[in-house]
């Protein structure tokens, strides 16, 4: 089955393009079935490649996703056409009375800013408070994932002394949790970023579980014990050339940057980058959207939280 899209949102051509199955608002108008709804958080720049980014990662399931997605209103994006986000864009206050049966908050690029000190934080703050409400899992990625530790368990985040970027080797330390299905052994995982939460103060909070770390890049993975929140450090969706054009546009622009790890082949930025990580990315959202949202969520989502989950597939 697809994922549910707007009729002309830029990513539809895109993922068609892949043979990724997506189905037009008109189209599952015909359909009497109930697809699972997930709000989509933005907090990236460049909201369109986020966007089908993460949407090609949900696309690839037997299940129906109606997808919302979300601005912050306390920020005017620079990077975005206005009339990309005047079409296809909400704002929190136009689905705050609403439920979701998943919501996922992006990243942003302001790790090296306190978190009462971004602009739009009061803002994500009563999105965080929401998503314990009406939403039935929410699936929190890097800097939103930092953010959301700090604001519901007190987490704090550390600045690294170089920043974090390329692709890395990771394992999962409860192998047996169903958001792992199918991963093997190692597997890889881009990252970028200039902060990181620890395993240490992970461990001192007994609601958490550590799920998944990498030898170089630290904590991968957390997850509260219910199913209900993941964090995630990790860009599973990321292009293959995501991490390349982050890359020569920093140095293009003579900022401090390294090249990615284990990025290029041979470390030779001329040569095309190779995909390692698409599969567990694809398995990654495809789980959870599987195993802690659709098996799980009520029908009827007025219901919502009134249903506990199976800590058993944790």
């Amino acid at each position: 089955m697809p994922i549910k899209i707007p009729d002309d949102l830029p990513a539809r051509s895109v993922l068609q393009g892949e043979h990724i199955f997506v189905m037009t608002e008109r189209r599952a108008l015909h359909q009497d079935i109930r697809p699972l709804r997930i709000a989509l958080v933005n907090l990236m720049p460049i909201k369109i490649t986020t966007e089908t980014q993460i949407l090609r990662c949900m696309a690839n399931t037997p299940l129906q996703i109606e997808v919302d997605l979300v601005q912050m209103a306390s920020h005017k994006s620079k990077n975005t056409p206005e009339d990309h986000l005047l079409a296809f864009y909400k704002t929190f206050d136009e689905i705050e009375e609403s439920h979701y049966d998943g919501c996922i908050i992006t990243g942003a690029p302001v790790e090296l800013i306190d978190y009462e000190e971004v602009e739009y934080w009061p803002e994500l703050c009563k999105i965080f408070d929401w998503t314990t409400t009406h939403v039935h899992s929410t699936f929190h990625i890097c800097w939103g994932a930092q953010a959301a530790l700090y604001y519901h368990y007190g987490v704090p985040k550390h600045i690294l002394p170089e920043k974090l970027f390329g692709v890395f080797k990771h394992h999962a330390l409860t192998k047996k949790s169903r958001l792992f299905r199918g991963f093997d052994d190692e597997y890889w995982v881009p990252h970028s970023r200039h902060s990181e939460v620890t395993a240490e103060d992970i461990r001192k909070v007994p609601e958490l579980k550590l799920m998944s770390v990498s030898e170089e890049a630290g904590v991968h993975i957390v997850g509260d014990q219910e199913g209900r929140q993941f964090f995630v450090m990790g860009h599973s969706e990321y292009d293959v050339g995501t991490l390349g054009e982050e890359y020569f546009r920093d140095v293009s622009r003579g900022l401090p940057i390294s090249m990615p790890k284990h990025y290029y082949p041979d470390n030779d930025p001329s040569k095309k980058p190779i995909d390692k990580w698409r599969a567990t990315g694809q398995l990654l959202y495809t789980n959870w959207l599987n195993y802690f949202v659709y098996q799980t969520t009520p029908f009827n989502l007025d219901l919502l939280g009134r249903n506990s989950l199976d800590c058993a597939m944790l």
